[in-house]
């Protein structure tokens, strides 16, 4: 892959499949107020629906890794269950780091891509930050 267009980190007090099963409930933590139906296979279609900020969504994408415990990475976009010219990919890592869990995330530009801008980049770090302590509180919880 390319060079990530934003990577977010956080370190979390649960082992890694503990952080794994975390993320792979079907309400996910980190899609806060969302329902993933996904099989969590390689090449399996996924589709997220929820409400951000009040409205009402549907996302889609494809899962490319699933590797338990260890990564998981899948292609995103919205409005359309065909992949648009411009979207993105996402890649969570998940490492043993002492007792708990390292968990980096980074998103990529796929398709027909535009430059990036500083504030875009900055609202992407903030949304992404926010999920991973969605998953770093419902991880600890367990």
């Amino acid at each position: 892959m390319a060079d990530p267009i934003v990577e977010v980190e956080t370190t979390i007090d649960a082992d890694p499949m503990t952080v794994w099963s975390a993320m792979t409930n079907r309400q996910s933590p980190m899609f806060i107020g969302a329902t993933m139906e996904s099989d969590w296979t390689p090449g399996s279609r996924y589709t997220l629906h929820g409400d951000w900020n009040g409205t009402a969504f549907t996302d889609y994408g494809e899962i490319e890794t699933a590797e338990p415990g260890r990564e998981l990475s899948f292609t995103h976009w919205s409005k359309t269950e065909e992949a648009p010219e411009s979207y993105n990919a996402v890649r969570v890592r998940i490492a043993p780091e002492g007792n708990g869990s390292r968990v980096t995330l980074a998103q990529f530009g796929r398709g027909k891509t535009q430059p990036v801008d500083d504030k875009t980049r900055a609202e992407f770090r903030k949304n992404w930050a926010m999920m991973l302590d969605g998953l770093k509180r419902a991880a600890e919880a367990k």
